[in-house]
């Protein structure tokens, strides 16, 4: 028998209860190359089935680990393929000018790393995480190797949190869930104080 899921876990019942380790692995891999796709949320629910000896925990963690981790790879040959051309051609039309772009670009040249396994656990960037690598021409090895990283931490985290707390998870992730905003606005800041004095650095030296 099936545990019930708490709150907003619930509608995912029928789909884990159904496809099992098939829905944790297709719904982590779509959601990692831009498709709004519960990812986080079927992770946790396939943790609280192994809790409950329903699923293998160490079969959702492998599974949700390489899905996250080709999503992500799937997004970064996106990105690389036509990421900087959409940039150039759309980008003005949301106040994005090749001249802020080659700011952003700069930043993640320097920070890029940190970025990509910090993104993962940030709602909004963990869905464009890999496509964002790719247009801003990220080396494929060091995106691939940082990837891993984030990928590893962040299904262990929540697979052994949901394994381990069961009906709880839904309060902790709802604490979680603030600092998860907090951290994107930080994020936020941080990009555009970086471009702000990328470009007033460019204007003195001219």
């Amino acid at each position: 028998m099936a545990p019930p899921l708490p709150g907003p876990l619930a509608h995912l019942a029928p789909l884990l209860g159904h496809y099992g380790y098939w829905a944790v692995g297709a719904v982590v891999f779509v959601e990692d190359f831009g498709v709004p796709a519960p990812g986080e949320t079927i992770l946790i629910a396939a943790g609280i089935y192994a809790g409950a000896q329903r699923l293998n925990i160490v079969a959702v963690a492998v599974i949700a680990f390489v899905a996250a981790v080709a999503g992500d790879n799937v997004g970064y040959l996106i990105g690389r393929a036509g990421g900087r051309a959409c940039v150039h051609r759309w980008g003005r039309y949301v106040l994005l000018t090749p001249k802020r772009f080659q700011a952003a670009e700069d930043f993640f040249h320097h920070h890029g790393g940190k970025i990509v396994t910090v993104a993962r656990f940030i709602e909004g960037l963990r869905q464009v995480n890999g496509i964002v690598a790719g247009t801003t021409g990220m080396p494929w090895r060091r995106f691939f190797a940082f990837n891993a990283l984030g990928a590893a931490l962040w299904v262990g985290l929540w697979s052994a949190l949901a394994y381990l707390a069961g009906s709880h998870i839904t309060t902790i992730y709802a604490d979680i869930g603030r600092y998860e905003l907090y951290a994107l606005i930080a994020f936020a800041v941080l990009v555009a104080a970086f471009a702000v004095r990328h470009v007033v650095r460019r204007r003195r030296e001219r």
